[in-house]
């Protein structure tokens, strides 16, 4: 069977005579800001390398938390990711923590609150360069049961700092007196306090918010927006007033919200920083006084994350016909995200605008397919999820309407992700599904581009299992004519297969070194605008990495003559004004390349003779054999050599 692919290659200015592959990872095409969005995400701050400006740690369920240095300053904050001070931090122990000096050597400890309850990890390094190390049992006596959430400051006015834990199922707010000193701090269960029960999941976080000399509560909780507690008081009599309009608005979006006061723009006034269930950061300025808040949102700190919430499956297309890759993807929720791109070829920028398939919404964990499987120019879906079935929305290029008949018996007895691309080389798309049990389905279109008609071809996949969950996608990802497949699996990993002779064969070494998430969904796109294929992939937290394709080809001028003819993908596509054509010639034979429309329609000819062996290059403006400049669209560029017919699409652009 051959295999002939609209697959983007670099155009090759000379013959190849070497190729090495190499990925470079560099989620900040997903995620500018370069803050990860990690689930049920807990943010603090604290100068943690004693250049007076905050630091944040960021707490999550995923992981132990990560350090993110200020490499900015006190009033222009900048957060890149620091020294991974917290790498002796164990992860049951820490799904947040505070730093504070809790034993008044200089240097900012570590409180923790995680599966384990409330631990210390006291800093054996310096105020400047902090290490950790575990107190064993330090608060092991306190009753306050899995994932805590502590804060500290000095409550009482007698200079040593008492804390406040949030507790998990109950949502109380308990209040723990320190009854020892600065230097050695002693917190009993039998003099915990409650303050306050906001429900479940209690998020405290003490502050000065008015600047009044005494301290206030924040509390973030499991249900939408915050809980404030005003200190009406002083240090040593407490008088609380619940001022729930100073946070009016916020959290309505999201919930689980994580909150801390912090002064990011060295005005002394404290903006808010929270956290959510989904991941993303929320950052809102304090655009008012100290006594009347008014909160403006800000995303150009650690705004930009895209995150669909949960179970990220993304596939591109130029779903928009603007001549650049959108993206499509399914959730953990079943419905459809769309990420339309507002950037460039080579400079994505994205923007959400799922409203389009709001109607489109099945089971939990949908997978989303995407071509035109009725010839009409619109881009069609096929809609995956956690039932094994598949679902057909036909697009009349104004809405979607589900046709129930298009894959009738095809149902991979669970968890389903479709796929389109056209392995048989005969113009109309073939369905690449994979499936829970690790394996990959294939059936053929028999039928045609407008009337497709699905046959199983058990041999094309045969053989190859990933465990679970599998997920494909294809591409000449190295540039040496073979077709090549990616497949993501349940455990935070992709496979790597080439199909050499007809035979698919494993590559165990190439992607071993990649970090990915659980539920590897990867997808294959040029999104840099440089001719191969970079690597998107999708994970359960619902997030994006992006890995860069660094194939690099080493190139000489030769005559020597190729063991087969080739056609090369045109370059660049899509193009304006020209586009360039290359192929080689394995011997000396009639030559025809011709250009026709989607409807088969010959509108050009560009060679019409009898070529030597080797590689020859012709440029396309556009225009049909008169030289009239044509409409924007997709043509066919034909290659018929030595009895050979090879085919690829390129787009015109206006």
């Amino acid at each position: 069977m051959s295999i002939v692919q609209n697959l983007p290659r670099l155009l090759l200015l000379f013959s190849v005579t070497c190729q090495a592959q190499m990925w470079q990872q560099n989620d900040n095409i997903f995620n500018p800001s370069g803050i990860p969005s990690l689930p049920f995400s807990q943010p603090r701050f604290a100068d943690l390398d004693n250049d007076g400006d905050a630091d944040m740690i960021l707490g999550s369920v995923s992981d132990r938390p990560l350090y993110f240095e200020n490499s900015g300053s006190v009033t222009n904050p900048n957060f890149q990711a620091g020294p991974n001070i917290f790498e002796n931090v164990l992860e049951l122990d820490a799904e947040v923590g505070v730093c504070v000096d809790l034993d008044n050597d200089g240097d900012l400890d570590l409180v923790t609150g995680g599966y384990n309850g409330i631990q210390l990890y006291d800093n054996i390094g310096s105020a400047e360069s902090a290490e950790y190390s575990r107190v064993d049992d330090y608060f092991s006596h306190l009753l306050t049961g899995p994932n805590p959430v502590p804060d500290l400051a000095d409550m009482d006015g007698d200079d040593d700092l008492d804390m406040v834990v949030g507790l998990s199922e109950s949502g109380e707010v308990l209040y723990y007196e320190n009854f020892g000193t600065p230097d050695a701090a002693i917190f009993l269960e039998g003099n915990s306090v409650s303050w306050f029960d906001v429900g479940l999941y209690a998020y405290p976080w003490f502050s000065d918010l008015d600047a009044d000399g005494d301290i206030d509560l924040l509390v973030g909780r499991d249900g939408h927006g915050f809980r404030y507690y005003r200190n009406d008081g002083d240090n040593t009599t407490w008088l609380w007033a619940s001022v729930d309009g100073f946070f009016s608005g916020l959290g309505q979006d999201d919930y689980w919200n994580s909150p801390c006061l912090v002064d990011l723009t060295g005005g002394g006034k404290l903006d808010l920083v929270h956290g959510t269930a989904s991941g993303p950061l929320k950052y809102y300025r304090n655009s008012g006084s100290l006594t009347s808040p008014s909160w403006s949102a800000v995303t150009s700190l650690f705004g930009g994350v895209i995150d669909v919430g949960g179970a990220s499956n993304p596939v591109f297309i130029d779903f928009d016909q603007d001549g650049d890759q959108d993206m499509l993807s399914g959730s953990q929720m079943g419905d459809i995200k769309y990420y339309e791109n507002t950037g460039t070829v080579s400079g994505p920028a994205w923007t959400a605008n799922h409203s389009r398939f709001s109607s489109i919404d099945h089971s939990i964990y949908s997978a989303v397919g995407a071509g035109d499987l009725d010839g009409d120019g619109h881009i069609d879906l096929a809609i995956g999820d956690l039932s094994g079935n598949l679902y057909y929305y036909q697009n009349s290029g104004t809405s979607f309407s589900y046709q129930s008949t298009m894959f009738t018996g095809i149902s991979t007895g669970g968890w389903s992700c479709p796929r389109f691309y056209d392995l048989d080389g005969d113009q109309d798309l073939d369905l690449v599904l994979g499936r829970e049990d690790g394996e990959i389905g294939y059936y053929e279109n028999t039928g045609d581009a407008s009337s497709p008609v699905w046959t199983e071809d058990a041999s094309q996949f045969a053989g190859i299992d990933v465990g679970s969950n599998a997920v494909p996608t294809l591409g000449d990802v190295n540039q040496n004519g073979n077709l090549d497949m990616i497949v993501g699996k349940s455990f935070r990993a992709v496979k790597y297969f080439s199909l050499e002779n007809g035979v698919w064969v494993e590559y165990t070494d190439s992607l071993s070194e990649m970090t990915v998430g659980q539920n590897a969904t990867p997808a294959l796109a040029d999104l840099d605008g440089d001719g191969d294929f970079d690597l998107t992939v999708g994970n359960y937290d619902g997030t994006f990495n992006y890995f860069e394709n660094l194939t690099t080809v080493g190139v000489e001028e030769t005559t020597q003559t190729p063991h087969t003819s080739r056609l090369y993908t045109a370059y660049p596509n899509p193009f304006n004004p020209e586009t360039q054509i290359r192929f080689e010639l394995n011997a000396t034979t009639n030559v025809s390349l011709s250009v026709y429309d989607l409807t088969g329609r010959l509108v050009n000819v560009l060679v019409h003779s009898t070529l030597p062996a080797g590689a020859h290059d012709y440029s396309w403006g556009g225009s049909d054999v008169r030289g009239k400049q044509l409409d924007a669209g997709l043509y066919l560029v034909v290659l018929e050599s030595g009895g050979q017919i090879q085919t690829q699409k390129v787009t015109l652009l206006k």
